[in-house]
């Protein structure tokens, strides 16, 4: 019977990372996987698959609709889904492969099974016909979510399908109605609507992204609208029956009761996900779990049961793929004794939308829940040059700082290439600066970065230089 001294169910973004920073530490690692490849939701059917549909479907739309603009004429384009569909596969492998590698580089065992906890120092591996049983110091889970559906809607994976089935279809709906108006449905929702579906979203709230800041889902809905997206908010979706080639939906408006219907060849449920714990043996050892399913840690990440640890989707807070990364390394680190920080509340939220979405921090609304006294600066897209040259102009940046220290609280970006330019902003609030230290910085001309630097001259004292 193999020992390690520490293990972990689940190679998603949390276990993978976890088990090469232990292994970097010294600690003999095992990882357990219950598929045949290693990744987890995000690599395999999840962030990586999404954002390959979205880079695609993005250069296909500009070119139909905005390259003429910009002197090149194409006389016609067209989509080859399979083609596109096996673009997306080969950059999954291809991220795969690179876990593969990493594991072996780091000299971390490998077990392909469903794990199930014995006992606290004991797990059982069942994969195809194959038992076999490991004996470990310390377990870390990291089983990671799975998708959520309404209590009377079954997800049945053909016509009523999650995020998993979406992105392997191999035909373009023709309409694809999408419950909920969260991250998954904007995303796959932009994917189908630039690839020509009709899309139709219908959301419960009265706002999509409805957990950021208020103006970021307003700005959203804008620009999807303006690119065919139909929109059915403060909508509560009562039913949803599939037959073999198309799916009804029904949905209640919240304000005056009436009754809608839908009919689409499509229904994406996108209302969320759930933690993933089932048959994990968690009953065995005692492991707490509270009202949502969720695994119940301490300040440590360590569960009720001294020894066992949970990480990821699997407890509290958002469920991000980034989060579940830096918890794995937390973990590590304070099992050989370290004294590691997370700080959840810079723990940005990122939308891969057209006009891409990121927060940071504590949003406005949360901000005057408290009576904090706060002051905003916010700087429109439509007023940088470079947003003007590659015709992204459609949002902005809103910076908020506390009202006497000038302190950043909280920054909330719409625009072209958020994803990789709010890193900024993180540093800047990791730090405690100022909106006036930022303000005070050189930026490069012309870039979307200056956005940044505008709205924190915005906040200070509205001195915003171009606009």
């Amino acid at each position: 019977m193999d020992k390690y001294d520490l293990t972990i169910i689940g190679s998603g973004p949390g276990g993978y990372v976890c088990a090469i920073r232990a292994a970097q530490l010294g600690f003999k690692v095992a990882i357990i996987e219950r598929y045949n490849t290693l990744g987890g939701t995000c690599l395999n059917v999840g962030c990586i698959p999404s954002k390959a549909w979205l880079e695609a479907s993005e250069h296909y739309y500009k070119l139909k609709h905005q390259f003429e603009n910009f002197g090149i004429d194409v006389k016609e384009a067209n989509v080859d889904i399979l083609k596109m569909n096996q673009r997306v596969q080969d950059v999954v492998q291809e991220i795969i492969n690179g876990v593969d590698y990493l594991m072996k580089k780091n000299k971390v065992a490998v077990y392909q099974g469903h794990g199930t906890i014995k006992d606290k120092n004991t797990i059982e591996i069942k994969g195809g016909d194959k038992t076999e049983t490991i004996t470990t110091d310390k377990i870390i889970i990291a089983t990671g979510s799975k998708p959520a559906s309404l209590p009377n809607i079954k997800i049945d994976k053909k016509r009523i399908i999650s995020s998993t089935e979406a992105l392997a279809l191999q035909e373009i709906p023709k309409h694809l109605m999408v419950v909920g108006g969260g991250v998954i449905g904007v995303e796959i929702g932009s994917v189908f609507a630039r690839l020509g579906s009709k899309v139709s979203i219908v959301e419960y709230f009265d706002s999509l992204i409805a957990t950021m800041d208020g103006a970021l889902g307003h700005q959203l809905h804008r620009s999807l609208r303006k690119q065919g997206i139909d929109f059915y908010l403060e909508h509560k979706v009562t039913n949803a029956t599939a037959t073999e080639d198309k799916v009804e939906l029904k949905a209640e408006n919240l304000s005056d009761k009436e009754e809608m219907s839908l009919d689409g060849d499509y229904c994406l449920m996108a209302i969320g996900r759930k933690p993933y714990t089932a048959s994990l043996g968690l009953e065995n050892i005692g492991v707490e779990t509270n009202e949502k399913g969720q695994i119940t840690v301490d300040k440590n990440l360590e569960t009720n049961v001294k020894g066992v640890y949970a990480i990821g989707d699997v407890i509290r807070g958002a469920m991000l793929a980034h989060k579940a990364s830096e918890e794995g390394v937390f973990v590590a680190e304070s099992i050989a004794g370290q004294k590691p920080h997370i700080n959840y509340s810079l723990i940005p939220n990122i939308v891969y939308t057209q006009p891409e979405v990121a927060g940071v921090g504590l949003t406005e609304e949360e901000l005057k829940k408290t009576n904090r006294s706060i002051k905003t600066g916010s700087f429109p897209y439509k007023a940088n040059a470079r947003a003007k040259i590659s015709m992204d102009t459609d949002g902005f940046i809103k910076v908020i700082a506390d009202k006497e220290t000038d302190e950043i609280l909280g920054v909330h970006m719409i625009g072209p290439r958020i994803a990789d330019s709010y890193t900024e902003a993180v540093v800047a609030m990791e730090f405690r600066a100022a909106a006036e230290d930022i303000a005070r910085m050189s930026h490069g001309h012309p870039t979307f970065s200056e956005t940044f630097k505008e709205a924190c001259l915005a906040a200070t004292e509205d001195r915003a230089l171009h606009i």
